[in-house]
């Protein structure tokens, strides 16, 4: 089975944290979209689900490929695309079905520490201690590219759920963590019987070393029974 990769970045950020994995998967001959490119700071979740839909194309067989708090929405986009595959990347895990918050409760206590009068938050690399941030990126031009593509989301965002439509998981995933940030939903994966991958470093290890990030992705992907579509 042919398809094409859709990489799908937060949406507190932009197509930079993805940019490098890009460029190395399209060296080793996949296809790749490259979403959430309007920098138009959403409201709700679906002003979300409306822009990845909106770089999807229809029509053609996807892999979703999400970071972080994007792979929240693979089950709705999975319901709206022909979506063959997905590799979630240090990436939250939806439930089978029902619905799932943006925000744990605890860390939606956290978030309201930070947004101000009008009920915003500051931008996602001011959400934490400078040092702490600096450590996610390899260089100065890396943590400009991203921070110039973050979106400054409402605090009532994170108040929503998100509606996980039955069936979703019925394609075959796979799931690649960065460490520990998220080892409740990398054991989840592990529970649902995916292969599972862990690469040691940074929530955003996607630019600290692309060519490795690139060839877990192109591995599981394949060990789901994919392949890049033939020129």
């Amino acid at each position: 089975m042919a398809a094409e990769l859709a990489l799908l970045p937060s949406p507190l950020l932009g197509p930079a944290v993805w940019m490098p994995v890009a460029e190395e998967l399209r060296r080793t001959g996949w296809p790749v979209v490259a979403c959430g490119g309007d920098g138009a700071a959403p409201r709700t979740w679906e002003d979300v689900l409306r822009s990845f839909l909106a770089d999807l194309p229809a029509g053609r067989d996807l892999v979703l490929v999400p970071h972080s708090n994007a792979g929240l929405y693979v089950p709705a986009l999975t319901g709206r695309r022909q979506v063959v595959a997905s590799v979630f990347v240090d990436a939250g895990l939806p439930p089978t079905e029902g619905s799932t918050p943006l925000a744990p409760p605890d860390f939606y206590d956290f978030l309201a520490t930070l947004a101000d009068e009008d009920g915003v938050l500051p931008p996602w690399t001011q959400w934490w201690e400078g040092p702490d941030v600096d450590e996610l990126f390899p260089n100065g031009a890396a943590r400009d590219r991203v921070e110039q593509e973050q979106r400054r989301l409402p605090l009532a965002y994170f108040r929503d759920s998100l509606p996980v439509p039955a069936g979703w998981d019925h394609n075959p995933s796979a799931y690649i963590a960065f460490g520990d940030t998220y080892a409740q939903d990398r054991e989840q994966a592990e529970g649902r019987g995916w292969p599972v991958r862990t690469l040691t470093g940074g929530h955003l290890h996607t630019l600290v070393e692309p060519s490795d990030v690139a060839a877990v992705i192109t591995e599981l992907v394949e060990s789901l029974g994919v392949d890049p579509p033939r020129l």
